[in-house]
């Protein structure tokens, strides 16, 4: 029995949603990964060990986790990739993903060469929050008389190396941040590195749509897709019965008019 082509399209469309939609929420439900720095500073110096953990999702006695550099798979399968003495090719982006996690977003290592390096948790903060600030030396070589400048005034001196903590930071505290200080009777300085404390209610730097408008998005695509080509595809056969009915028709009449 011929199936009229718009009994078809009334039937199979809910089916495919349905599974479409099913396999979307499974997708979506997956928690994303996490790289962390162990330290913490997205900026190192050329020699220096870094360490990025994947914080995800791992079914029971299976640890293996996916690496990207640069969009690159790389050789660490576990759930945490060390770098034991970094060089400027370790600077990049990096993401992982284990079998119950999506892909993480990225992380971005920089890893520079010279004397001193200013590093910091982040660069865009919060108001409200803890600016921290590390005037590290490389190979961790020891540096007296330091001072933190912000747009070239100082900030606070020290005259031992330590740490420079801005609790509950501002938007005064925006600027230009570099620190100097002696390493052995060389004055060295470090590179500049631009903080941004941002008030209540400020744009995010990188909106992300959520996972469910994806898949939505998604499975209406392939839906919209499905739902096409069924339609083409049973006017086709439509057309093709229609054609075979009149040629049957035709060879009828010729068959009566030679009787």
């Amino acid at each position: 029995m011929f199936m009229p082509c718009s009994s078809m399209r009334r039937l199979l469309p809910p089916t495919v949603l349905l599974l479409l939609v099913s396999a979307g929420v499974l997708v979506a439900g997956l928690p994303k990964a996490v790289v962390l720095l162990d330290p913490p500073w997205a900026r190192v110096l050329q020699e220096d060990s870094v360490t990025l953990k994947c914080q995800g999702t791992y079914p029971p006695g299976d640890n293996a986790t996916q690496w990207l550099h640069n969009g690159s798979l790389i050789s660490s399968q576990t759930f945490s990739y060390f770098i034991e003495s970094a060089r400027v090719k370790d600077s990049g982006e990096y993401k992982c993903q284990t079998s119950l996690s999506t892909l993480s977003d990225p992380v971005q290592l920089e890893v520079h060469i010279g004397w001193l390096l200013l590093q910091t948790t982040q660069e865009v903060f919060q108001e409200g929050e803890t600016i921290w600030l590390k005037c590290h030396s490389w190979r961790n070589k020891p540096v007296q008389k330091v001072t933190y400048l912000q747009d070239g005034k100082g900030m606070k001196y020290f005259h031992q190396n330590s740490d420079f903590y801005i609790p509950k930071a501002t938007r005064n505290h925006s600027g230009s941040y570099f620190c100097r200080g002696l390493i052995g009777s060389k004055n060295k300085s470090s590179e500049a590195v631009n903080i941004m404390v941002q008030g209540p209610g400020s744009p995010t730097i990188s909106p992300v749509l959520p996972w469910p408008q994806i898949t939505f998005c998604l499975v209406m695509g392939v839906l919209f897709a499905v739902d096409t080509g069924l339609y083409f595809s049973v006017q086709r056969n439509l057309q093709s019965s229609m054609e075979d009915r009149r040629k049957h028709k035709f060879q009828c009449r010729l068959d009566a008019q030679d009787k």
